[in-house]
């Protein structure tokens, strides 16, 4: 499995995580095995959404063949688009790091996102 995190920077699970998917800067890219432990990690920079556009970035992540996005925040378009091809998105806006982050996630205490809780823009 694997997993994408949206970071402010490139230390990987020490990354403080972003606040929002298609501004972070970083994304730090977990690769798991069957028993969920961690075999592979990996800062990737992000597709830049000023001049990419939403679209660029979603492209961009698209190409990483991630299983999950972890966010704090993600817009619409993003949320049906990963959604759709597959890739499960879940929200938590509270762990500091992506390490927090992961964490959270392998003990099954991180939702998926529903189009509720995705950021109106």
């Amino acid at each position: 499995m694997r997993v994408v995190i949206p970071c402010e920077t490139d230390e990987g699970l020490d990354a403080p995580r972003s606040g929002h998917f298609g501004h972070a800067p970083w994304l730090t890219v977990v690769d798991l095995d069957d028993q969920l432990d961690v075999t592979d990690v990996q800062s990737v920079k992000n597709a830049d959404h000023d001049t990419m556009g939403c679209a660029g970035v979603i492209e961009h992540v698209m190409k990483l063949n991630a299983d999950a996005i972890i966010t704090a925040g993600m817009g619409m378009p993003p949320l049906m688009r990963f959604t759709g091809a597959g890739i499960a998105v879940y929200a938590d806006r509270e762990m500091p790091t992506a390490g927090h982050v992961l964490s959270r996630f392998l003990s099954g205490d991180v939702a998926r996102m529903c189009p509720d809780d995705a950021c109106r823009h």
